[in-house]
This record gives structure tokens, C-alpha cells and sequence, in this order.
């Protein structure tokens, strides 16, 4: 289990500098958040009159510059701390910039001699770097001086931790005293309270959550303006958990991003430090993290014989050995509330490899990194062939980023025959980036053996569960959206409303794969447009479903020899949002296996679990 420590420091009393009034209430209300709220295992404060700690003999906590810089040293020289640990170090009281340095100012400072006087941040950086901890948080609400007699204000970047600045270098960090707080602290403390939707559980969160609410804190009771900010080294860090408890799939998804980038570029040090921050935030139950520590080790020592090419990570894919290409997208994920108004949008990025099917036709498939979901809706929502609602375990793979369009579709059906012909133009609404339809469950499995002949790699359709799992991307809402979609989000029949949303448009007809927001994964087009065909045989419920996430079968027929019906899921650009639902399947009972429909087409998964192994 990962410990944690912090240490709180707030001055009032200064021998030669202007006195604050709140910066050790400032203190003491974050001892109080580490130790009761967040139950921190060891929390040092050090105030203008705080007790000395019960040692033997006891170390005084007057924040003087002798007492906290032996603090410092005496108590930092050997790790006591283990990587997956956490420090965090939180100040209230002054600051300053100084020959290319910055510095916090103790009791006893002296602001004509800062460099002997005061404490640089980079040796609290360097101290807290010894615990052993490898996540180390620096919180600083300084710059509180009344003019410029102190120089230039801190603000800048310390190698290997993450740090929050109250303000910009050249403003002011303000007391409100109808708070009794610096605003920033009152800002931090506010953030690190937010459980549930819009919680600031990474850095990335909270730093967005301090720049909105500090000027907001600021403008109400009357103050300039004051702009928090976050720097992180390395800038992967922004990513990092600092509250597991309230950590999101999508969060521990992007941490997995950033440690399989890592790895990418043979930074082993940082891939484990990040593997170890999923681990924690997961609760020790990822099978990633295990084979991920394998990997590592294996790759170190390979690095250490002979050189190793960081742009590919090398991987077999059946009989012959090719070098897949991991690459990294950015995008925006969006949230909406009941009225289909935006709460919220989020920064994100997942990592993909790309199949060259010819003349610029490409195949990109998406990471959907492993982990476990509730299956289905309550009993509250949703239709009966939806229920029970299950959990679900499910191993990584890669998907589709998109369904499968027209031009990928004609490319791989001019490939030679596996078992069967295929139309090279089945399509009803043209259009090389539409997405294919007028295909049946035949017709898309002969797509994927094709593929898989193609590029000795396995694709496949998804399962049922995959399917479900990939379209939420972590979220437990009807849409991965959020409470309801728009027509500006998807495409789908929109003079019938979900929720409180207005109506929306009816565009009677499939638009281009990828013109509306991905989901958490970076996946697009997974409400509407098209249904896609999964593996899976119909069951009319999910009594007996497996929980392992794969397809669902009632015998062990080879898939040209099956009959009947299908699972299709997603809705179609004809439908209703609710029949868009990401726990939404086909409600007719589902769909005979050579069903041709101008509603139907399928995206592909690839079978092979992780491109790093």
C-alpha cells in the first residue's frame, strides 16, 4: 500500500519582512485536509508556533532557516519513502526570485541576502527527491510581498517533481480575510474536496479547477487578478493521480498512455514510476501493471547488450516478425449535462498503430487498455434484453478508431477470397469516408479473415462486452457523453428528445466516419451512424453471460457455419437517441446473420492484446 507524507509550512510573523495574517491558518487547514480528510500517514506542520516533533531528541518546527533546512537534510539524506509513495510539501508566506533562483522566505530571511538566508526551492526539490517517493507535489502560495522590494516572483520549473504556483511571477498572491485564507489555498482545499463528476483527482484537474476558481475567488471579494498555475517535469506528470480514491477509468487509462509512451522511448525509470501510479490508483488490481514490470526489465537488459532503435518497439505478430509503429493522438472529450449543454471538456490522448491497406488508405486502431465494467443497465433504465446489469472483466485489444469505411471496405475486398465473394461498392450512401453499410455478419467476418490473411495479424469483430466497454470509455452515464447526446455530437434522428435536450436535426442519411467527438478512448462514431455487428450470438438477456468479456455463443460451430442471429449494437443514423444508448442493443430480437440494411456496417478489433510485450 502507498504511504504518504506531507509537510505544511505557514509563516505570520516575519523579523524583517511585511507579516501575514492567514498563511498559517493557511497551514493548518491543509494539515487538517492531509491528516483527517485525506488520512495522510505522517504530516509535519511548521508554523510560528507549531510543537516540535516527538522525536528523540524533538526537532522544532519555528520555519527559521536553520530549523527547516536541518529538516530538510537530517530527515532526507536516506529514503524513507518508496517509489508509488507520495510527499507532498505545501507553503504560505513569502517568495522570491533571485539570481535565476527561487526562494521561499523563512522567518528570519533577510531580503538583502536571500541566497543566505532563504531556502531555494530547488533544495526542498532536491531533499524531498531523496525520500524515495517518486511523486513529489510542491503546492507554493507565495509572492505575497507588497511590492517589488523582492524581486521578480517565483514560478518556475524543478526538476523531477510536480508544482502549483499560487500566482504568475509578476502579480500578487492574495489574503481574503472575510476567508481567513490566502484565495489560493481556499481554492486548493475547495478543489480536493470535489468527489464524484468534475472531481480533481490529477494534476491536470486541479490545475485547470485553480485557474477558473482562484480569479473567481479574487474578482468576488474585490482583489486583482491572481493566475495559478501547474508546471510538471516531465510533462507526463500532468497526468499524474493525486487522489486514487476519486480516479476515473479515463484517468488510470491516460497514465497507461504516458507509461506505454515511455517505454516507447526506452525511458525506463519514468515507465516504471508511471506503472506504479496505475498500480496504486487501481488498488493493486491491474493485470497490465505485472506485465508491465516484466516487460521492462526484459527490455533494460536488452537495451544494455545491444542497441535499440526508440522510434518501434519490435513485436511478433504470428509467423513473421514486423515493426508496428505506436503513435500518439490528441483530442478533446466532451460531457453534457440533461439539456445537452457542455459541462465539461477535457484534454486526452490515446496511443494507436495504423494497417497501410494502399494508396493512402489507411486502418487505425486504438489502444482499449484492460479493465472492468458494469455490463448493461439497472433496473431502473433501459429494456429487459439489457439485464441483468453484470461486471465484466475485460483484457486489453486494439479497435477500430472509426467503423469501417468505403474506401478501407474496397481495398481489403479486392484482396483474395478466404470463404466468400465481396461486393467491392455495397453501399447505399456513397462516399469514400462514410462508413460501409448494406454488409452482412458474413460479409464482415470474410472482411476480417481477409485482413488477418493480409497482415498476419487476427482481426475480428468485438464482442459484445468489448463493444459496450469500448463506447463507455469509463463512464457510467447512458452516453459517453454524458446524460444525453445532440445531433451536433451524433448522428442519429433527432426530432425525437432523450432528456431535457431541444430537438436536433434528422439527416436521413450516414455522414463521415470521425465528424463528431470521440469518446475517453478516442474512439468516434460509437453512438449512431451505423450499427456495427459483433460477434456475439442473440441472448434475449444477459442470464449466463460470460464475465470475461468474450463473445457469447450457444455452440462451438465455426463462424461460416452459424445461423440466425447477431448482436448489433451502437443505433443508426434512423433511430432514436435512446436506441443510441451505450447499453443499447438491436431490439428486434436481434438480426439474422445475412441481414443486408442500409443501417448496418461494423468496425474490427484486433485480437492481438497489446503491441508491447
Amino acid at each position: 500500500m502507498a504511504k504518504n507524507w506531507a509537510i505544511a509550512i505557514g509563516i505570520n510573523q516575519y523579523n524583517n519582512l511585511q507579516h501575514l495574517n492567514y498563511a498559517k491558518l493557511d497551514a493548518e487547514a491543509m494539515r487538517d485536509w492531509f491528516g483527517k480528510e485525506a488520512r495522510f500517514d505522517q504530516v509535519f506542520l511548521f508554523t510560528d508556533d507549531s510543537p516540535p516533533i516527538a522525536t528523540n531528541p524533538p526537532i522544532p518546527t519555528q520555519p527559521t532557516y536553520g530549523n527547516l533546512r536541518r529538516f530538510l537534510r537530517a530527515n532526507f539524506e536516506k529514503p524513507l519513502l518508496e517509489p508509488g509513495d507520495n510527499l507532498w510539501f505545501f507553503f504560505a508566506g513569502h517568495g522570491c526570485r533571485e539570481g535565476d533562483r527561487d526562494y521561499l522566505m523563512l522567518i528570519d530571511s533577510d531580503p538583502g541576502d536571500v541566497e543566505h538566508t532563504a531556502i531555494s526551492v530547488d533544495f526542498v526539490t532536491q531533499r524531498l527527491r531523496r525520500s524515495g517517493a517518486d511523486n513529489v507535489v510542491l503546492f507554493l502560495d507565495a509572492c505575497r510581498d507588497e511590492g517589488s522590494r523582492l524581486g521578480k516572483g517565483i514560478g518556475e520549473e524543478h526538476q523531477g517533481v510536480v508544482t502549483f504556483y499560487s500566482c504568475s511571477p509578476s502579480q500578487k498572491s492574495y489574503e481574503i480575510e472575510q476567508l481567513q485564507h490566502g484565495s489560493f489555498t481556499q481554492a486548493l482545499l475547495e478543489g480536493l474536496r470535489i468527489a464524484g463528476e468534475g472531481n480533481c483527482a490529477t494534476v491536470e484537474r486541479l490545475d485547470r479547477y485553480l485557474q477558473v476558481r482562484v480569479p473567481a475567488i479574487n474578482q468576488m471579494h474585490r482583489k486583482t487578478r491572481q493566475n495559478p498555475y501547474a508546471i510538471a517535469e516531465p510533462a507526463t506528470k500532468l497526468h499524474l493521480i493525486l487522489l486514487p480514491d476519486y480516479a476515473t477509468l479515463n484517468d488510470i487509462n491516460q497514465l497507461k498512455i504516458d507509461a506505454y509512451q515511455a517505454e516507447v522511448i526506452g525511458d525506463w525509470e519514468l515507465a516504471r514510476q508511471l506503472w506504479l501510479r496505475v498500480n496504486v490508483a487501481a488498488g493493486g488490481s491491474d493485470p497490465d501493471v505485472k506485465k508491465a514490470w516484466i516487460r521492462i526489465d526484459r527490455q533494460k537488459a536488452q537495451s544494455s547488450t545491444s542497441p535499440r532503435n526508440p522510434e518501434s518497439v519490435t513485436s511478433s505478430w504470428g509467423d513473421r516478425s514486423v515493426t508496428p509503429e505506436l503513435q500518439v493522438f490528441n483530442f478533446d472529450v466532451v460531457t453534457v449535462n440533461a439539456k445537452s449543454q457542455e459541462v465539461k471538456r477535457e484534454k486526452s490522448q490515446s496511443q494507436y498503430f495504423t494497417e497501410d491497406l494502399g494508396n493512402g488508405v489507411i486502418l487505425e486502431m486504438v489502444e482499449i487498455p484492460s479493465g472492468k465494467f458494469l455490463m448493461g443497465s439497472s433496473a431502473e433504465e433501459g429494456r429487459d434484453n439489457e439485464k441483468p446489469q453484470h461486471q465484466v472483466t475485460i483484457e486489453s485489444f486494439f479497435m477500430g478508431k472509426h467503423p469501417v469505411t468505403q474506401a478501407q471496405w474496397r481495398k481489403v475486398a479486392a484482396l483474395p477470397e478466404v470463404n466468400r465473394d465481396l461486393q467491392a461498392n455495397p453501399s447505399q450512401f456513397k462516399g469514400d469516408n462514410r462508413p460501409v453499410e448494406k454488409v452482412s455478419w458474413y460479409d464482415a467476418v470474410e472482411f476480417c479473415d481477409r485482413l488477418s490473411q493480409h497482415t498476419n495479424k487476427q482481426y475480428r469483430l468485438p464482442s459484445e462486452a468489448e463493444w459496450e466497454y469500448a463506447c463507455r470509455a469509463g463512464t457510467t452515464s447512458p452516453f459517453h457523453f454524458g446524460e444525453t447526446i445532440t445531433t451536433e455530437l451524433a448522428n442519429y434522428d433527432g426530432t425525437f428528445t432523450y432528456a431535457s435536450e431541444p430537438k436536433g436535426k434528422n439527416r436521413q442519411q450516414t455522414t463521415d466516419v470521425g465528424s463528431f467527438p470521440p469518446n475517453g478512448f478516442g474512439l468516434y462514431d460509437m453512438h449512431g451512424n451505423v450499427w456495427e455487428w459483433c460477434q456475439d450470438d442473440w441472448h434475449s438477456t444477459y442470464k449466463g453471460a460470460p464475465a470475461d468479456g468474450s463473445a457469447w455463443f450457444d455452440d462451438n460451430n465455426q463462424l461460416y457455419q452459424k445461423e440466425g442471429r447477431a448482436a448489433l449494437r451502437g443505433g443508426s443514423w434512423i433511430f432514436n437517441a435512446r436506441i443510441c444508448r451505450s447499453a443499447s442493443r438491436l431490439n428486434y430480437d436481434g438480426a439474422e446473420r445475412d441481414l443486408i440494411s442500409y443501417l448496418t456496417g461494423f468496425r474490427v478489433v484486433c485480437a492481438f492484446g497489446r503491441i508491447l510485450q
